[in-house]
């Protein structure tokens, strides 16, 4: 069985890594957004509960996301392996964790940080423009649409999402290493942190992934 924990900013390539990995090992992907939207859809307790916090806009607090959590380790794919991405974000949600896995006699093998240039994830992210009708991504450097500022597969005019501007990019890294910094303390001290540079190709990122052993 393999199993992971993806660290990484936002903009780092976690979501890219995490269906490598998902292929590449056969195993569970489980990202906190989708984590959240089946739990609400499926109406389980949690769910419900997850949905409140969702519908006015507010973080989900650490005891209703544990809970998420819990119900998503109780199915039955997790036991050949598990991708865990955007979660925990919290030593307490590292903890809970630890407890979830011990219970449903699950092992985690490794955390993997990828680590990045704050400058490389400005650029990255400020780059990105999405197309508002079938949600195709691009970017001005790097993902050009055959015409600017037009989306290749239905023809509708490209958006920079708000969440893509500089200021709340900056904002979201610096919440992002408040979060992160005492995590990285955290699986350091049990010998599972494993760093990778997350500034190459998805291609060379997998490679150094491979590298370790796992």
């Amino acid at each position: 069985m393999s199993s992971a924990i993806l660290l990484g900013a936002p903009g780092s390539g976690k979501g890219t890594l995490a269906a490598q990995l998902k292929s590449y090992w056969n195993v569970a992907h489980i990202s906190t957004g989708d984590m959240f939207r089946e739990a609400v859809k499926a109406g389980t307790p949690m769910g419900l509960k997850a949905a409140e916090f969702m519908k006015r806009g507010m973080l989900v607090p650490d005891d209703v996301t544990i809970g998420v959590v819990k119900e998503r380790f109780s199915k039955d794919d997790v036991k050949k392996g598990f991708i865990l991405d955007g979660y925990p974000r919290t030593i307490a949600q590292a903890q809970a964790l630890d407890e979830i896995l011990k219970e449903n006699k699950l092992k985690l093998n490794t955390v993997i940080l990828l680590n990045i240039d704050e400058n490389m994830i400005v650029e990255r992210i400020t780059g990105r423009r999405t197309c508002p009708k079938c949600t195709s991504v691009y970017h001005i450097k790097t993902v050009k649409p055959k015409v600017e500022n037009i989306c290749d597969k239905c023809g509708s005019e490209l958006i920079q999402r708000k969440d893509d501007t500089k200021e709340v990019v900056v904002e979201r890294l610096e919440a992002y290493h408040k979060q992160t910094a005492p995590l990285v303390i955290f699986y350091g001290n049990k010998k599972l942190l494993q760093e990778i540079d997350a500034s190459r190709s998805p291609e060379s990122m997998m490679q150094q992934v491979e590298a370790l052993g796992f």
